[in-house]
């Protein structure tokens, strides 16, 4: 079928009057994902949380494409790598059900309920198969960050991760901001001091970063509904953050910390876990009260901890050794909110075995359990541990925590 040709969405102009062209060659932005360290659940009834980047990343390649060749306005299309599924819509139908976008991408504005309604219709008309269903939200972030970054105009996504899909690990987010990230250095909105070749990373500066953090967010709140931020702000700006009450705080952790992930694969209902949480406050408010004030407490001592500095082995030990009964605490008081799972206690008692402290991360239920691996531990014992958490049908990942957030490579 034949497209007539569509008059270019002028909405990135402003963008150009800054001096920053168009980007026409290749570009790939990869983003982090996230572990909490302390302070989930107990952090929606006013406690301080601390979340981390970890060196496990979504990956988004992107560049623009011309015009088709018999005059049409091409068509938009994203490879969705781990799936194997590729989605394809021919510019003129977006700009036909979405129509025209604001001008200009300095102010990222929410997704209103027609544009949602529109995409919606756009994504039934797919044929998503049944186990893949929860692609709709990630399809319609897509669909919406594309359109108001770069209107109609022809290009090509290509998305992988080594994040698994619902597991706590920030993938949602981390999505959302390689792929802002990677639009608004197509449409020149920012610039990327990107690596060549395909091997160096590169990043932006902090208002740029902040311009990506400010779109992945609406990418978010399509996903998710009522994000708290802090995933997409961890995914961004890498390193640790402090948050509470809505405020954010940028911690710097001067040494380096290890943890071994383990992805339970036990799927839960994040909305569900929260809600027992809020109702065991209600039925027991005076010893829910201390419970939530003890964990706020642990983690204000651990954002103290990973920002002090430890020069020598005896000095790392003692710190590594703080952050595991800070874990451990925090843990006893998630169980006490009642958000552990046969499989986080399987993990705890496998790794107790071994004299290393465990936490469930995010909401419990399931999903991820951390283990930190001290700086002094063997190689063999690590490798025991996790064989035998392995041996019940758990995955295991090593990461380094608090490292780099968004970056960028050419070609």
């Amino acid at each position: 079928m034949r497209h007539k040709p569509t008059t270019p969405n002028r909405a990135n102009e402003t963008e150009k009057e800054k001096g920053r062209p168009d980007q026409m060659g290749e570009f790939r932005a990869r983003a982090p994902g996230k572990i909490i360290l302390a302070g989930e659940h107990a952090v929606v009834h006013g406690s301080a949380a601390v979340a981390a980047a970890i060196d496990l990343y979504t990956q988004s390649t992107f560049h623009l494409l011309p015009a088709s060749e018999d005059g049409g306005a091409g068509a938009v299309e994203v490879d969705l790598r781990d799936t194997g599924l590729v989605f394809s819509w021919p510019c003129s139908r977006l700009r036909e059900a979405l129509g025209d976008k604001p001008a200009g991408v300095n102010a990222p504005r929410p997704c209103s309920s027609d544009e949602l309604a529109a995409m919606a219709k756009l994504l039934e008309q797919e044929e998503i198969p049944e186990d893949k269903i929860w692609l709709v939200g990630g399809l319609s972030a897509f669909l919406y960050l594309y359109t108001s970054i770069l209107g109609y105009r022809p290009g090509k996504a290509v998305v992988k991760s080594d994040l698994p899909v619902g597991a706590g690990l920030g993938s949602s987010a981390a999505f959302c901001v390689s792929l802002s990230g990677a639009l608004l250095v197509a449409a020149g909105a920012v610039s990327a001091q990107a690596g060549n070749g395909g091997t160096e990373w590169g990043s932006m500066d902090r208002d740029d970063l902040e311009l990506v953090n400010q779109w992945a967010f609406q990418g978010e709140k399509i996903i998710h509904g009522k994000p708290s931020g802090i995933d997409n702000a961890v995914s961004t700006f890498g390193s640790m953050i402090k948050f509470k009450k809505g405020e954010f705080t940028n911690l710097r952790c001067t040494n380096p910390v290890k943890m071994l992930i383990t992805d339970t694969r036990v799927g839960r209902n994040t909305k569900a876990l929260v809600a027992g949480v809020s109702e065991r406050v209600s039925r027991h408010p005076d010893a829910m009260a201390s419970v939530i004030s003890a964990v706020n407490s642990i983690s204000e001592e651990l954002s103290s901890i990973v920002e002090s500095a430890a020069e020598d082995e005896v000095a790392i030990t003692m710190k590594e050794e703080k952050l595991a009964e800070l874990m451990q605490m925090n843990q006893g008081l998630l169980q006490c909110m009642g958000v552990s799972h046969r499989s986080i206690e399987t993990v705890l008692q496998t790794t107790l075995k071994y004299n290393l402290v465990s936490k469930l991360t995010g909401a419990g239920g399931g999903g991820c359990v951390l283990t930190l691996i001290p700086t002094l531990l063997s190689k063999l014992v690590l490798e025991k541990t996790t064989a035998e958490i392995e041996s019940h049908g758990f995955r295991c990942f090593q990461v380094e925590v608090g490292g780099r957030g968004l970056q960028f490579c050419r070609g």
